[in-house]
C-alpha cells in the first residue's frame, strides 16, 4: 500500500468542554471551584479535587499533540481533525489513521474507517489505563514508519454491522442499539433461529467480543441479580466470552413485555454470518439504531424498515506493538 498522508484524530479535554459551557476559563474556573466549595461542606466531608486538574489534563493532551505532530510534520503529510467532524470526514485507503486520546476516541474512529492503519496513543499513561492505546507519544513515528514499510503488526478486531432495506449500513466497535430514541417501548419483529415474533421491550443490545464486558453484561448482571432475589440457591449464570477476533456477537433483548399481542421467546443469543439477527420496526416514530453510545449518529429506524445485523465485513486493523 502507497499510503500517502497521516491523519490524527483529537478530542475535546474536560476543560475545552467547560469553557463552551461557561463562555471563558475564568468563568469556568469560578464555577467549578463554587461547586468544589460547596462540596467540601456537604456531611460528605471532603473534595481533593480543584480546577487545576482540569488544567493540568488539558495541558498535558495539547503537549502530547503537538509532539506527536511534530515528529511527523518534516516527512509526511498530515491532517489533523477532531472527533466531532469523523461522521462527515471521508477517509482515503491511502491514509495512515493516529488517534491520540482515550479507548473512546479509538472507538469513535474505528467505525468510520474501511481497513486503515489505526494506530492509538496514549496521551497520558499515568492517568489513562489505555486497553486500546499500545502506544506511548514517544513511540508515534517508529510506528508509523512501521506501517509505510509493511513492518507493522495488527490486531483484527470484528464489527457489528447494521444494515437497512434501503441500503443504508451502520457498523460498530463495541455495540449497537436498536430500539426507541425516547424512553417509549420499542415495538418490532425479530427473527432469529425461531419464526419472527413480535416484541415488546426497551430495545435490544448487540454486541462485539470488544464490547462484550460492557453495556451488555448488565443484562447478565441484572439477570443473576433476580436470581439472588427469588432462587438463592439457583446458579449464576456465566456470561459467554468472545475475543475480539471472534466471528460472532452478542445480542440480548432488555427488558422483553409478553401481552396478549408480544411474546418473548428470543431474547438472547449468539449472530454469525451464517446466522444474522433481522428486526422489523413496528414503531411509528422515533425508531433508531446507532453504535457506540453516540446517539447523534444514528440510522431512522420506523415502520416499514428491516434491519438486518450481522459480522460486519470489514475489522479494525489496530497496530500493536511487534
Amino acid at each position: 500500500m502507497n499510503y500517502e498522508k497521516i491523519v490524527i484524530v483529537t478530542r475535546e479535554t474536560r476543560l475545552d468542554g467547560l469553557v463552551k459551557r461557561y463562555n471563558t476559563r475564568s468563568q469556568a474556573r469560578f464555577y467549578v471551584n463554587q461547586s468544589l466549595k460547596q462540596a467540601s461542606r456537604s456531611p460528605s466531608g471532603e473534595t481533593t479535587q480543584d480546577f487545576s486538574l482540569f488544567e493540568q489534563e488539558h495541558n498535558t493532551y495539547l503537549s502530547a499533540v503537538e509532539s506527536v505532530k511534530e515528529q511527523f510534520r518534516e516527512n509526511y503529510k498530515l491532517q489533523v481533525i477532531d472527533r466531532s467532524f469523523l461522521p462527515n470526514y471521508i477517509f482515503s485507503p491511502q491514509d495512515i489513521v493516529v488517534t491520540i486520546g482515550i479507548d473512546g476516541l479509538v472507538v469513535n474512529t474505528a467505525k468510520y474507517l474501511s481497513g486503515q492503519p489505526l494506530i492509538a496513543i496514549n496521551p497520558d499513561p499515568e492517568h489513562i489505563d489505555g486497553i486500546l492505546l499500545p502506544f506511548q507519544v514517544r513511540d508515534a513515528y517508529a510506528a508509523v514508519e512501521n506501517v509505510f514499510h509493511g513492518r507493522e503488526t495488527y490486531k483484527k478486531i470484528t464489527m457489528a454491522e447494521a444494515k437497512l432495506n434501503d441500503g443504508q449500513t451502520l457498523r460498530a466497535f463495541n455495540d449497537l442499539f436498536i430500539g426507541a430514541a425516547t424512553h417509549v417501548s420499542a415495538r418490532y419483529r425479530l427473527g432469529y433461529h425461531l419464526p419472527m415474533e413480535t416484541q415488546s421491550s426497551s430495545g435490544i443490545i448487540v454486541s462485539t467480543g470488544a464490547g462484550s464486558t460492557g453495556w451488555i453484561s448488565s443484562v447478565i448482571n441484572m439477570a443473576n441479580g433476580v436470581y439472588r432475589s427469588y432462587q438463592p440457591k439457583s446458579e449464576q449464570l456465566t456470561p459467554p466470552k468472545i475475543k475480539w477476533e471472534d466471528e460472532s456477537l452478542l445480542f440480548a433483548v432488555r427488558e422483553p413485555f409478553v401481552s396478549k399481542t408480544t411474546t418473548a421467546q428470543m431474547v438472547t443469543g449468539s449472530i454469525t454470518k451464517h446466522k444474522p439477527l433481522v428486526i422489523e420496526s413496528q414503531m411509528e416514530q422515533n425508531g433508531v439504531i446507532f453504535s457506540d453510545g453516540v446517539e447523534n449518529d444514528f440510522l431512522m429506524f420506523n415502520a416499514g424498515m428491516t434491519a438486518t445485523i450481522t459480522i460486519g465485513e470489514q475489522k479494525t486493523n489496530l497496530v500493536v506493538k511487534s
